[in-house]
């Protein structure tokens, strides 16, 4: 064959040459092309599977009846009853648990005055736990025609009617509260006795801070003065009763501890 026969029968659709590389060149570039393009689809449906997870969770936790409130538990209660406690909190049934707004329920709570302390929980799938704690009478005081609870630290919290629970005592002070000099003086007397000394308090009074007096059964008096050395005075008194509960003294009808380390007794 002549070279102008071989020329005639590439043009005629014979290999060129150098064919056998370029068509081999260009295998290669798809294939290179289809593993760039693989890792891509990859991360797309990995993208799109964690946004539908993260938006079933979204809907379960946020609109779904599965992890909703279906029941307000309260723990703690016993002057108030749970129906108040659950009122006062204001947490409607079928709210999402995590909407629930813990510290704004706690808060409405607060406001009843029979709770000194309250705590708000989400107890889940479905449920509030509200644990309360009330307020403890040690005294009852008579205030414009009424008589109410006074818990140690002077709060007035709830009125009552009839006979005041046990161990309250009546007190008598001008001014009763929290922020009130006597109502300290006085209460602060009365819980620091030992207890069977206080079952014998019939009635705690005082005019300014100075002059607290307790009354005892029996018709007796205790002189305790100011709230200065409240723990001394306390064991002070206790052991002057003891001591006449075993006749090793004469019974009194005025006991002053005002100056526990030289008491009268008249």
């Amino acid at each position: 064959m002549t070279t102008s026969d071989r020329a005639r029968t590439g043009r005629r659709g014979g290999v060129p040459s150098g064919g056998a590389t370029s068509v081999t060149s260009l295998r290669a570039r798809r294939r290179r092309s289809r593993r760039r393009t693989h890792p891509r689809r990859r991360q797309l449906a990995v993208l799109a599977a964690v946004v539908l997870v993260v938006g079933a969770l979204a809907w379960v936790f946020l609109a779904s009846p599965l992890l909703a409130v279906r029941t307000v538990r309260v723990d703690g209660a016993a002057a108030l009853s749970d129906g108040q406690v659950v009122q006062a909190a204001g947490v409607p049934k079928g709210t999402p648990l995590v909407r629930v707004d813990t510290e704004a329920a706690a808060a409405r709570v607060a406001e009843l005055p029979q709770v000194a302390a309250v705590e708000v929980t989400r107890g889940w799938p479905g449920t509030v736990v509200v644990t309360v704690e009330e307020r403890v009478p040690v005294a009852v005081v008579e205030q414009a025609g009424s008589r109410q609870l006074v818990d140690a630290g002077g709060v007035l919290f709830d009125t009552i009617t009839g006979e005041p629970p046990a161990g309250v005592v009546p007190l008598d002070v001008p001014d009763p509260g929290p922020d009130d000099v006597a109502t300290s003086a006085a209460l602060g007397a009365l819980t620091a006795l030992p207890d069977e000394v206080r079952d014998a308090v019939t009635g705690v009074s005082a005019t300014t801070g100075d002059d607290v007096t307790l009354s005892l059964s029996g018709d007796r008096t205790v002189r305790w003065g100011s709230a200065a050395r409240t723990d001394r005075k306390a064991e002070v008194l206790g052991a002057l009763l003891a001591q006449i509960e075993d006749g090793e003294l004469e019974p009194a009808d005025v006991l002053d501890v005002s100056t526990p380390d030289s008491v009268v007794l008249r």
